[in-house]
Parts: C-alpha cells; sequence; structure tokens
C-alpha cells in the first residue's frame, strides 16, 4: 500500500507545482520526511501531516481520504 500512497501523494503533489499553486516550502513537509517519502519503501506521512498537508496543498475532501485510506492501509 505505501507504493499507492507515494503514486497518488506525488500525482497530486506534481499537479499543485506544475501548476504553480504551490511551492515546496509551502506544503510545511520537512526535508527529512520528503527524503524519507522518496527512499524509504515503508514510509508513509503520519495522518497529522496529511491532515496539514491537506490545508496547505488545497486538496479537495476525496484527495485527502485517498491519502488518508492509503496510509493507514500502510501501517504495522
Amino acid at each position: 500500500m505505501s507504493r499507492k500512497f507515494k503514486q497518488a501523494f506525488f500525482r497530486l503533489y506534481d499537479r499543485k507545482i506544475g501548476a504553480g499553486e504551490i511551492t515546496f516550502s509551502q506544503t510545511g513537509i520537512r526535508k527529512d520526511e520528503f527524503t524519507r517519502l522518496c527512499t524509504e519503501e515503508d514510509f508513509v506521512f503520519s495522518r497529522e501531516t496529511i491532515e496539514r498537508l491537506a490545508l496547505t496543498m488545497a486538496l479537495t475532501e476525496e484527495e485527502k481520504q485517498l491519502l488518508l485510506d492509503l496510509s493507514a492501509g500502510s501501517e504495522g
């Protein structure tokens, strides 16, 4: 499931960055967490981080719920 989370997150992230809607610094993602997302197979953002990202990235409720569902499927 973590692979699906990463695919969904990067699809949303790339769309927002590409459209100029946000910058990396505006997301509030810590650099170490972003690095872990890119390099660690099983890493996903915490629920709190996803909730915050949904606000800063102006995600729809459906987009936020998708990330939450995929992150929950990756836990332990």
